[in-house]
């Protein structure tokens, strides 16, 4: 299937990859033209400009964005809305906010242009395993694109949620469940560190060992095994932890409808202390942010 994708960075430029390996043609933009070329040399079409990339889709044409949610994306829309044609439809994969979903999508209908939204999750690591990818639109829309779909998700690791704003509304909820885990894991390796305990514990071999076969095991403790290998006591990162929205989407809509979701919006708190205090805890949760996301990190002060 041909598409465009729209913003190569951390995800996109990997989505990319993982789509080319599945045998769709890929049309590639970035603002930025280095990172267009490194995808071309890999077998993407290069398109230069908006204008460049839609002369090179054939209609209808198919655009995904993998842009940072917010001004970025309405822009980029404002200028796609007069360069893309009735039946041409618009995908955003990035973490949008669901009630952005219901205006640009309404705002395209305006022009004839189809929108989907599309919750992804799989870090720096979903060209190797695939990202799990939540749909949001008409059945219509996302039957249609469903091979493109299929060809970036692990087996069992896609699915149609509803309308539009559901597949960025079920990537919300499950972003907010993950700032729960990760406090958890944070919050018991501290622990573990404030203990008298804490110079005879190797936490790469914990990680390890509570993921064979206990209760808690888990793909971030994979991850926090591999920060732990890299640096045992976290000494080269401060605990300063960003949010990058869904957390506090997460908690509003929580407030909204009257959800008691306390873990949730304690592990949001908790972000926000950080950039005030280095806690052993927020070192772990800006090491597991590195270790899927590649997300940056704050290096410690050099003693």
């Amino acid at each position: 299937m041909e598409l465009a994708m729209i913003g190569l960075g951390r995800m996109g430029m990997n989505m990319a990859r993982r789509l080319l390996k599945g045998n769709h043609q890929v049309i590639a933009y970035n603002r930025t033209p280095n990172r267009t070329d490194e995808i071309v040399k890999e077998g993407a079409i290069g398109a230069y400009s908006l204008s460049e990339l839609m002369e090179k889709l054939s209609p209808p044409r198919v655009v995904w964005l993998m842009l940072p949610a917010g001004p970025t994306i309405d822009d980029h829309l404002e200028q796609l809305k007069d360069l893309l044609s009735p039946g041409d439809m618009v995908i955003d994969g990035g973490n949008t906010y669901y009630k952005d979903d219901i205006r640009r999508a309404e705002m395209l209908a305006e022009k004839g242009i189809q929108y989907v939204d599309a919750g992804v999750s799989g870090g720096i690591w979903g060209l190797k395993v695939g990202y799990c990818t939540m749909v949001g639109g008409t059945k219509e829309n996302y039957e249609y694109i469903e091979p493109i779909i299929k060809t970036l998700a692990p087996q069992d690791g896609y699915l149609y949620c509803g309308p539009t704003g559901a597949g960025h509304f079920v990537k919300m909820v499950h972003n907010g469940i993950e700032y729960g885990m990760m406090q958890a894991y944070g919050e018991g390796f501290e622990i573990l560190e404030a203990s008298p305990y804490a110079e005879s514990l190797n936490y790469a071999e914990v990680a390890h060992l509570w993921n064979q076969g206990s209760v808690i095991r888990s793909w971030l403790l994979e991850l926090a095994e591999e920060a732990f290998k890299k640096d045992g006591k976290l000494s080269d990162i401060r605990g300063y932890v960003e949010d990058s929205g869904e957390g506090r989407w997460t908690v509003q809509q929580a407030i909204e409808t009257a959800v008691a979701a306390p873990v949730i919006a304690l592990s949001l708190l908790q972000r926000f202390r950080s950039r005030k205090e280095d806690t052993y805890s927020d070192k772990v949760l800006a090491a597991l942010r590195r270790e899927f996301g590649g997300h940056g990190v704050v290096e410690a002060e050099k003693k």
